[in-house]
């Protein structure tokens, strides 16, 4: 058995921010993933979210049952009309964790690595609170002018994300590569050795239960929540991409 959660994804379940930010709204840190995907299944509560991308803009209500999901590139916001959880599903097992996201903080912070980190990270101590929610309404800041921008201000705020993650693209190839690469060579053998009739992987069947990484929920992008940390996977960088 892989340390590998099935199809090569990561998990998490997510209580969603219930702060009110400027404009009226209970949400979460306007943010995209530059190469995973990412899903969300909802399991209680009602909201909804707020997404830029080649559509434009829109909303979705989120009501328990509803699954929606969004591919790189897409600004999403989640908003809390109350009690909002979701079980969010990411692609590449674990690169969201490694830096894959980039939130919509104001143009000055983004072409501002140094600064970007500054903006980005979280307290270990007290003050992890008040921390997330600055950093949610900082993201806010450049997210209303992102939806106000349209498509210009949208691919321009692309441009800046990769200039942020170009440096880090090495690393996540070589985790991508033990990951879901090995995950789908796993399956490729496995395929090859029941098209000959041959149990393969099968003579090794077994059972793994891991349990969430800290027994208390994190301060993340769009809330409080559990993780998992996979065996195969690398230690968080940092709990602000989470």
């Amino acid at each position: 058995m892989t340390g590998i959660f099935p199809g090569g994804v990561a998990v998490s379940d997510l209580e969603v921010y219930d702060w009110e930010a400027a404009d009226g709204c209970r949400s979460g840190s306007p943010h995209l993933h530059t190469a995973s995907s990412e899903g969300y299944v909802v399991i209680a509560g009602s909201g909804a979210v707020q997404t830029l991308s080649a559509a434009g803009f829109e909303e979705r209500p989120l009501t328990p049952g509803d699954v929606v999901w969004f591919s790189p590139g897409t600004v999403h916001r989640l908003i809390n009309h109350g009690d909002l959880r979701l079980l969010v599903v990411m692609s590449n097992a674990g690169l969201p964790e490694a830096g894959d996201a980039v939130l919509t903080f104001p143009a000055e912070v983004l072409d501002d690595p140094d600064a970007y980190a500054v903006a980005v990270a979280l307290p270990t101590g007290e003050g992890r609170a008040a921390a997330a929610r600055a950093r949610r309404d900082l993201a806010l800041e450049g997210f209303t002018v992102l939806r106000a921008g349209g498509a210009e201000a949208l691919a321009r705020f692309h441009e800046r994300a990769v200039r942020l993650v170009r440096p880090r693209t090495a690393q996540w190839r070589a985790q991508w590569e033990t990951t879901v690469v090995a995950e789908t060579a796993r399956v490729d053998a496995q395929l090859t050795a029941l098209a000959a009739g041959e149990p393969g992987l099968m003579s090794a069947a077994s059972v793994t239960r891991i349990a969430p990484t800290s027994p208390e929920r994190s301060y993340g992008m769009c809330g409080r929540l559990h993780t998992w940390q996979w065996a195969a996977a690398p230690p968080r960088d940092s709990e602000a991409f989470a």
